[in-house]
């Protein structure tokens, strides 16, 4: 090439890079000197989801701080405005909290966040040996001897979620009627933690847990065959192994949405336009949480280099909200 038509080019790049600060550009971006803030829930997956959002959003020209949020309060701050949005609101466990926003008027869903999910009961694949008849739901009541502690016995337990995550582990078991307690957990840390030691001990363990999650590739586990998860499990008590009760059944298969304040759309126009396209994928999410949960990197260097290293994938979005489209 030419010293002219490089000269040209170079000429382009930069008119096109000072556009970033044009007034039309400036209109777009909306407020842009008001920051932006975006809720941190309580797992890992959440807080890369979130950083790696507020990360290209800060190279759009936005100002994102990243608030600490519990799952089911955050959903009031996003109604009134003190949060912008929350980025991984599972639809299997956030129940009435989303509905009761939704219904004010003030929040949208901005659609699938492209995470493949699944959730229910597991377990490392040992324990198939330790309860025969696993992964079919219907040998628990035979093993509760197996799962029993000091804390549940004579029944067997299954460590659940923290207990602010909701209770879902025991209306399962209340529906199924089994004989087992909901030992809730202290975090998603205590979760892997207990996993993990499972596999090295040898040692029984079910515990209530989803994917992806980066632990898959260190702790070969298996899933719990429940009755499948459908609408009529939790409204009728006629659907079901269990004739008395709802909730005789697994998890339905989650489905993973972005959520924002509606005044969002107005006030930061381009960041709201960019989260409702924005996608986190399986194979880019789970090695970012080895990164910071196995090997203990920082969340924000993790995904500041995921951003740097993936620009190919998140520019399109950014060029899209940009313009409007």
């Amino acid at each position: 090439m030419g010293f002219f038509k490089k000269l040209a080019l170079s000429l382009t790049v930069m008119i096109a890079f000072i556009g970033f600060g044009s007034g039309a550009l400036a209109a777009e971006l909306g407020a842009k000197d008001e920051t932006i803030k975006l809720a941190i829930n309580e797992w890992t997956g959440q807080h890369i989801t979130t950083h790696v959002a507020g990360e290209i959003m800060k190279r759009m020209g936005y100002k994102v701080e990243f608030v600490t949020a519990g799952y089911f309060p955050q959903m009031l701050a996003l109604a009134d405005g003190t949060l912008a949005a929350t980025l991984e609101i599972w639809d299997n466990n956030i129940g009435e909290h989303y509905n009761k926003a939704k219904a004010t008027g003030n929040v949208l869903n901005l659609g699938d966040l492209g995470l493949d999910a699944n959730e229910g009961w597991a377990y490392p694949v040992h324990v198939e040996k330790l309860c025969p008849g696993l992964p079919d739901w219907k040998v628990l009541e035979k093993c509760t001897e197996v799962f029993a502690t000091p804390e549940t016995m004579p029944k067997g337990r299954i460590l659940a979620y923290p207990a602010d995550w909701g209770n879902r582990s025991a209306d399962i078991i209340k529906g199924l009627n089994i004989s087992y307690v909901a030992v809730p957990s202290g975090s998603e840390g205590a979760i892997v933690s207990e996993l993990k030691s499972s596999q090295a001990r040898k040692s029984p363990l079910i515990t209530m847990f989803w994917g992806p999650h980066w632990v898959f590739a260190e702790v070969d586990i298996k899933w719990v065959k429940l009755p499948p998860g459908e609408k009529a499990c939790y409204e009728d008590p006629a659907w079901g192994p269990n004739p008395n009760a709802v909730n005789d059944c697994g998890v339905a298969k989650p489905n993973i949405f972005k959520v924002a304040w509606i005044g969002m759309k107005k006030k930061w126009p381009a960041a709201y336009r960019f989260l409702d396209l924005y996608q986190m994928a399986d194979t880019d999410q789970i090695p970012m949480m080895a990164a910071i949960d196995n090997r203990n990197e920082p969340l924000a260097e993790v995904t500041k280099a995921w951003v740097d290293a993936n620009q190919s994938k998140w520019q399109p979005w950014v060029d899209a909200a940009l313009k409007g489209n």
